[in-house]
Order: structure tokens, then sequence, then C-alpha cells
């Protein structure tokens, strides 16, 4: 989202960027924005307007559904009380977020652009956060008024696409991969050592399972597990005690990215194959030049296969993740290295290339 406002910026729009107070993935809104009900920033780009959230990271669906209601309050209050762009920009999921503001745009005559980055509630149901019922049926209800009600459908997969595409045939669709825009680090391969370094950076959320991970793989003396980030799972990791996997919390990004260079492979999984999903990780790990290590399924698995970008695991077979752990070696981290993925990663994810069909895109709407 920010390599978005921040594109648009530069190409001459007005940027008005409406989201909660800052509160990811803690659950809690950080000091410097505690007790306010609205905040309003000045960026190169354009503005941004964090509006009131109750903020909560519970696994409890019912608590998260009152957390995201309390921001869909705050969007509603916002739209009658000030003035909005003709266009609107829409992220979808969550569900009642994304149905709250595409009833605000038809409310007020907007124009949206609807970017669908998950098919939700079906990945909802895949998870087994959700079960088929009253609840899943209006959520359905939900979702596909959104994909009716929108001028511009954006999905970050093939997949997703392809799921709207069952509902609402007729609609402009654009395919937008979460290529990150920032500048490429130059690569320096490392000489030849004993100890391979995986790292796993991002949310510790039920969805990734990587608390999982680390309670069935046991890593051999020449392999360790590096872990970055916060979430749902964060006190388990602290109080995790097990041979060669370090949790170190969290960095922010441009320090994480610099200590990502110091890794070997990137680790990306998920619990489950959810159909839709692409997590973007692949495209800012091996746009530093890291190879990934795939362990998710889908639409992602085929991207990394096809682009020479690591290894592919088969969701959810530890026993093939294991025999990967006990077998990878100096040698066969040569097959993808660093500069080769990074060159293969650039070639294929063009941020700019991209931005430009985008806008055109937009500009249709």
């Amino acid at each position: 989202m920010q390599s978005i406002a921040e594109g648009l910026g530069k190409a001459g729009y007005l940027v008005k960027v409406i989201c909660p107070l800052p509160n990811y993935p803690k659950g809690k809104i950080f000091e410097d924005y505690s007790g306010k009900l609205i905040f309003t920033e000045n960026t190169p780009f354009g503005k941004i307007v964090r509006l009131w959230v109750w903020p909560s990271n519970s696994a409890n669906k019912f608590v998260r559904l009152l957390s995201m209601l309390s921001f869909s309050l705050s969007l509603v209050l916002f739209f009658i009380f000030n003035k909005t762009p003709k266009k609107i920009f829409i992220q979808y999921s969550p569900v009642f977020v994304g149905f709250t503001a595409v009833c605000l745009g038809r409310l007020f005559s907007k124009k949206t652009i609807l970017n669908v980055s998950d098919l939700w509630p079906l990945a909802g149901l895949e998870m087994g956060i959700l079960k088929k019922g009253l609840y899943y049926s209006l959520l359905l209800k939900m979702e596909q008024f959104c994909y009716r009600s929108a001028d511009l459908i954006v999905g970050q997969s093939k997949e997703i696409l392809e799921h709207i595409s069952n509902f609402e045939k007729e609609k402009p669709f654009f395919l937008y991969r979460n290529i990150p825009n920032f500048n490429v680090p130059s690569i320096n391969e490392k000489s030849p050592s004993v100890e391979i370094k995986i790292v796993y950076a991002g949310l510790l959320g039920m969805a990734q399972g990587i608390f999982e991970i680390c309670q069935k793989i046991t890593f051999p003396e020449n392999v360790s597990l590096h872990i970055y980030g916060a979430g749902p799972e964060t006190e388990k990791f602290k109080a995790l005690q097990k041979q060669n996997i370090f949790f170190y919390g969290e960095l922010d990004r441009d320090s994480l990215h610099k200590a990502l260079q110091e890794y070997d492979i990137a680790f990306i999984p998920l619990i489950k194959r959810i159909y839709g999903s692409v997590p973007s990780k692949i495209f800012e790990y091996t746009r530093l030049g890291l190879p990934v290590l795939y362990f998710a399924g889908g639409e992602g698995g085929e991207i990394v296969e096809e682009e020479s970008l690591g290894w592919v695991v088969p969701v959810n077979n530890f026993v093939a993740l294991q025999g990967f752990i006990n077998t990878i070696s100096e040698i066969e981290l040569q097959r993808f290295p660093k500069a080769t993925v990074q060159n293969n990663s650039a070639l294929a994810f063009d941020f700019k290339k991209q931005f430009e069909e985008f806008t055109t895109a937009i500009e249709l709407v």
C-alpha cells in the first residue's frame, strides 16, 4: 500500500490515505498515537489520516470482528463529515471494512477500485477459522456485493481474478503483484561456511504456522533457523528453547533488510494451501537476493519454480521439509546464487512497468 501511495503521488495524483491508528502487529495503539481519535500526517505523496480503532490481535474471531467494526464506524463518520476524492482505492479484505467502504463509495457516488489481496471468506474456511453456516453465507453475500459494485477489480494473484470472474465476468480486472519498490542492494556472495542460515521474517500467526514448524522440525548442527517478527504467537517464541532456532523480535524495515542480507535462505511457510494467496515475501526477499524455501503451495510455488527463485517443498509435508533441512548443503546453495536470484526477480517483477500499466487502468475508471 505504501508503494502504491508513493507511486501515485509521484505520478501527480492527489493522494489521501485513510487507515486505522497504527497498532499492527501487537494489537495495541502505538505510544505516539495513544489517546487520539484522529491523527493527520503530511507526507511527500499526500496526506495520511489515521482514524480511531479498537485494536486487537486476538485469535478469537468475535473479538477481531468487533475490532473491524470499530474501524468501519470510524470510516462512516469520516465520509459524512469530510470531503473525499472522486476515486477511492479500497483494500479488501477485511470483509466488513471493505464492504463498508464500498457502500460509502456507492452512497457518495465515487468511482471505486477494489484491491483484493485475500479471498475472504474462502480463506477463512480453508484455514479452519470459519465454518459454513449463516455467518459464512452473510460474508459471501458481502463479498459478492463488493465485486458487483466495483468499477475496477485489482487482484494480487491470477487465482484471485479467476475466482472473481465466476461472479463478475464483465468487470475490468488488473493483476497487480505486490512488488516492493526499494533500491536493490549490492550482493556480496559469502565464502563457503560450515553453517547454513535460514531466516523467517514476518507475522507470527496461525496462518503462517511457524511455531508448529519449529515444534515438528529439528535442525542439524550445520543448519539454523533465525526468526524475526511479532504477532499472536510472540510469547511462545520467547519461551521456545530448541537447538539452532533463534528468535530476535521485531526490526524496522530498513534494519531488517540489512539483517536479511546475512542469511542464506528465506523461509516462506503457510500452514495450509490457501487458494488465491501469493505471499508478497517472494518478491521482497528475492529482490534482496535471497533464494526462498517455499512451503505454502499454490500459485506462489509456481512463481518460485518458473522464475528460478529457490526451492519448493509441498505444503504441510513435514517429512519432505525435514528431508530438505537434513540434506541442504553449500553445493545445493549454488543452484541459486544470490546475484542470479536478484536478477531473475528484477527481470520478472518490474515495479515501474507494472505501475505504469496500473495508472493507465485507473485512468479508464
